[in-house]
C-alpha cells in the first residue's frame, strides 16, 4: 500500500514539474488595468460604523463633501473664524481605529504667518506645538523638508527665502497681503509673475486633489510615482468651495491619545478620499507622520495639543486678526 501510495505521488509531482516548465517564466500581462489595493473606510456617526469608501469603486472626482463623513462632526467654535471638530475612523491594517482632528479657517477673518525655528547656527529643525506663539489660535506643521530645510518655495513676511521646487504633484500655497490664499500649481511657480503679491508661502507633495475635486491619476493605482499601499499618520490642508481653508490630521486610535502620534494611518489615496469627502476642492499633503502635529487653542483659554514626535522647520499660525 505504501509502495503504491509513493508512485502515485511520484506521478503527480512528475506532472507538476512538466506543468511548470511548460509556464512561460514571464506571463502575458492582463488587460485589465492596475487597481487600487483593496481597502475600505468607515465613520462612526454617533450610533453605528457607516461604510463609506472603498479602493475597489474610489471616485476619480470629487464634486462636494460626502454628507456621512461630513456630517458626523460635531463643530466647536476655537475663535472668530476658526472652528474644529474629530471624527473616529477604521480602515483596514493599521487603520483599523483612527481619529482625524478636523479644522475649518476663514482666512478673512484671521491673520496667517509662516513660524520657523533652528537650533543656534541652522543645525537642526527647532519648532513644535509647545513653542508656538501665545497669540496662536491655531499652529501646524506645514511643507515637507530635507534635512533641516523646507523643501521648495518659502516665503517669509514677504521675502522669497527658498526657490520654487520642482515636481508635478507638488503644490504651493501662498498668502497674499490682501489676507487671500491662492493655491498655485508646480508648473506655475515657475512664472514670476505668478509668485508676486505674496507675503508668506510654502510648497508641499503630493497633491491630493487638483482644482475641483479632482484625485491625481498617479493616486488611482500603483506603479505611477506615489506608493499608495503605504500606511501612515497624515496631515493636510485643503481649499473649501467658499474660499475656507480646511485642515486635517489623522492620529492613531486604537490605544488612546497617549499613543496617538504613533505613525500608523491611512493610505495616501484613502487621505485624499477624506478631503474630498469633508469638501476639499483642492489638497496637498503635509508633512505627517512621526511629525504631523497641531494645536487649537478655544476662547475659553484651553489649548488642545496633538503633538508629534519630531522637531520641524515651519509651521503655519493663525492668530486674530
Amino acid at each position: 500500500m505504501k509502495v503504491r501510495t509513493a508512485l502515485r505521488l511520484a506521478q503527480v509531482v512528475a506532472v507538476a514539474l512538466v506543468a511548470t516548465a511548460a509556464t512561460p517564466l514571464h506571463p502575458t500581462p492582463s488587460s485589465a488595468p492596475p487597481s487600487l489595493p483593496p481597502s475600505a473606510l468607515s465613520v462612526w456617526t454617533g450610533r453605528e460604523w457607516h461604510e463609506w469608501w472603498r479602493s475597489g469603486d474610489a471616485p476619480e472626482r470629487w464634486s462636494g463633501p460626502d454628507g456621512r463623513v461630513a456630517d458626523a462632526i460635531e463643530w466647536r467654535r476655537a475663535r472668530d473664524g476658526v472652528e474644529w471638530g474629530e471624527l473616529r475612523l477604521a480602515g483596514s491594517g493599521e487603520a483599523r481605529r483612527l481619529r482625524a482632528v478636523v479644522v475649518r479657517i476663514d482666512p478673512r477673518r484671521v491673520r496667517l504667518r509662516l513660524d520657523t525655528a533652528f537650533t543656534r547656527g541652522g543645525e537642526r529643525a527647532a519648532w513644535n506645538v509647545e513653542a508656538a506663539r501665545s497669540d496662536a489660535i491655531v499652529a501646524v506643521n506645514v511643507g515637507q523638508f530635507i534635512r533641516t530645510l523646507p523643501w521648495g518655495w518659502v516665503v517669509l513676511d514677504g521675502r522669497e527665502y527658498l526657490p520654487p521646487g520642482r515636481g508635478p504633484l507638488s503644490t504651493a500655497v501662498a498668502v497674499e497681503t490682501s489676507g487671500a490664499v491662492r493655491w498655485i500649481g508646480s508648473g506655475a511657480l515657475a512664472n514670476p509673475e505668478n509668485r508676486r503679491g505674496v507675503v508668506a508661502a510654502f510648497q508641499s507633495y503630493p497633491t491630493l486633489l487638483a482644482e475641483g475635486g479632482e484625485v491625481p491619476a498617479a493616486l488611482q493605482a500603483p506603479g505611477r510615482g506615489v506608493d499608495v499601499e503605504h500606511r501612515d499618520a497624515r496631515l493636510g490642508i485643503g481649499l473649501l468651495a467658499d474660499g475656507r481653508l480646511l485642515l486635517v490630521l489623522t492620529r492613531f486610535d486604537a490605544l488612546g491619545e497617549s499613543l496617538g502620534s504613533l505613525p500608523f494611518g491611512p493610505t495616501i489615496p484613502e487621505f485624499a478620499a477624506l478631503m474630498g469627502a469633508l469638501g476639499a476642492r483642492q489638497a496637498v499633503a503635509l508633512d505627517g507622520g512621526i511629525s504631523g502635529q497641531m494645536l487649537v487653542r478655544d476662547d475659553a483659554g484651553t489649548t488642545h495639543l496633538w503633538r508629534g514626535m519630531r522637531r520641524v522647520p515651519m509651521a503655519l499660525v493663525v492668530s486674530p486678526r
